[in-house]
């Protein structure tokens, strides 16, 4: 029963991940399991190396936590290959109610992550306008796609990944600054080998690397951290601003027609509006439900 705890809690980190809104690391951070994520994977290094040569596999095995990472990598891996078809479908027709739930999540996450913030103070407060600035800056000025070229996509990859394990920050919104998000989930839903391994390789170089980084961050300047991912969220919602009006475009590699540089507007008032509105409080919902259940097993256990 704990590994199929542990496969849902991966396959929630996936489902999280494919969307621009709440990260696989926020999931992991309200399901109580991102100390252990964070210490297995940083366990995979060099001490797992000499455990392989001189005392076996088994040995191996057990220092990197290994039954841990291939269960809940095994329910991250299905969430990314099941959803990414339905939302790259809804993102072709249906992008403004899609992009309304998105920024529903995005507000109930910055008020999750904000709670780690403990003491409010004039520096705290800084780091999150700073956070809040550069990533409304990065959101204005980065192009809607560019071209998924193979070193580009590897460089994705290892960059991505890093935000995945980021409690605050989605891969998925990294990806959607660059404007690599939609080239990625078409890859996903079309099981593209080539793009996919690519993609893989150049995340698992990130994630190996960034650990440890991470961990040392979190160690020293927790609150601090937590303030500048806090602001950064707050900043990302000019990116997911539901609305929006095409400035220019450009054929893509397939011939189709897609946008560059778009800017935010107001909606009309009407049905739409209303509908999307209630999607917002309803992907709000979703990351308060999930805390919710989260605390309740937690109590159980």
């Amino acid at each position: 029963m704990h590994h199929f705890w542990l496969f849902l809690k991966g396959i929630a980190m996936g489902s999280a991940d494919v969307v621009p809104g709440v990260s696989g690391g926020t999931i992991a951070f309200v399901t109580g399991i991102y100390d252990q994520l964070l210490g297995s994977i940083r366990k995979v290094d060099a001490e797992a190396v000499r455990l392989l040569f001189k005392q076996g596999p088994k040995a191996a095995w057990l220092h990197i936590n290994g039954t841990f990472l291939v269960i809940l990598g095994a329910g991250v891996l299905t969430a990314l290959l099941s959803l990414a078809k339905g939302i790259h479908y809804l993102l072709v027709h249906y992008p403004v109610w899609l992009w309304a739930f998105f920024f529903g999540l995005i507000i109930a996450s910055v008020v999750h992550v904000g709670r780690e913030i403990r003491q409010w103070n004039a520096p705290t407060l800084l780091l999150l306008a700073a956070g809040a600035v550069v990533a409304g800056w990065i959101s204005m000025a980065a192009p809607t796609s560019i071209e998924a070229t193979p070193l580009v996509v590897f460089l994705a990859g290892s960059i991505a990944i890093c935000a995945m394990i980021l409690p605050g920050i989605s891969g998925s919104f990294i990806l959607l600054l660059m404007g690599l998000y939609e080239p990625i989930l078409g890859a996903l839903k079309s099981f593209d080998l080539g793009i996919m391994a690519l993609f893989g390789a150049g995340a698992v170089i990130g994630l190996l690397s960034f650990s440890r980084f991470l961990s040392w961050l979190l160690a020293g300047w927790r609150e601090a951290t937590f303030a500048i991912l806090t602001g950064f969220m707050i900043g990302s919602l000019v990116k997911v601003w539901p609305w929006k009006e095409t400035l220019t475009t450009r054929l893509n590699s397939k011939g189709e027609t897609v946008p560059v540089y778009q800017q935010n507007i107001l909606p009309d008032i009407g049905t739409d509006l209303l509908l999307a509105l209630l999607l917002m409080v309803a992907g709000l919902a979703t990351v308060l439900l999930l805390e919710w259940v989260a605390k309740r097993q937690g109590d159980a256990d």
